[in-house]
């Protein structure tokens, strides 16, 4: 049962991410409240799915495969509202852009090693760009109703939305280098 656990954790990150839509699309302050609360508990089980995983020894293929996948799927899809929104405006769109390519990116080379029988480790660098990613998305899902309430709330995720295009520049082209190596003709 236990080693179960961390499996329902990603599905339930996975399931939050269409509350957190269904969410967002209801009106203010209502809706930016419980996107928030539904994009905060998805993002918490990113933490607890993989310590309890490695805690009790319940790593498991399916961990392996989805933990990721519902990692970009909450981020990309946050990105893509607010967006649409016109929460993350023209000025801050080329941060958001650099994280949705650097997502696409890495998740396939990742497959491409994958074939290869290569995996490449995440680091830690990449642990804290998920956690700033989180925080960031967090305030800017909160939106005008979160600013009206917590003056700067905005102005914060916008900071650190751009502090985790660089560090997702940065942990992208270490991938890309460690990709590298290992991806070379197959002999």
């Amino acid at each position: 049962m236990m080693k179960q656990i961390p499996n329902y954790l990603t599905l339930f990150r996975i399931a939050s991410v269409l509350v957190v839509c269904i969410s967002f699309y209801v009106a203010a302050p209502l809706g930016h409240w419980l996107a928030v609360t539904a994009f905060t508990l998805g993002a918490m089980t990113d933490f607890f799915d993989g310590y309890l995983a490695r805690k009790f020894d319940a790593e498991t293929d399916f961990g392996r495969m989805f933990d990721p996948i519902a990692d970009k799927l909450m981020v990309l899809i946050c990105l893509v509202m607010l967006i649409s929104a016109d929460i993350i405006t023209p000025a801050h769109l080329p941060a958001a852009l650099i994280i949705v390519a650097r997502e696409i990116l890495v998740s396939g080379m990742r497959e491409f090693l994958n074939g290869r029988d290569v995996m490449i480790p995440v680091s830690t660098l990449a642990k804290y760009k998920t956690f700033l990613q989180m925080i960031a998305l967090g305030c800017l899902l909160a939106g005008p109703t979160g600013d009206a309430l917590l003056p700067g709330l905005l102005d914060c995720g916008y900071t650190l939305l751009w502090l985790s295009a660089l560090l997702t520049s940065i942990t992208g082209f270490n991938y890309l280098l460690s990709g590298l190596r290992h991806g070379g003709p197959k002999k």
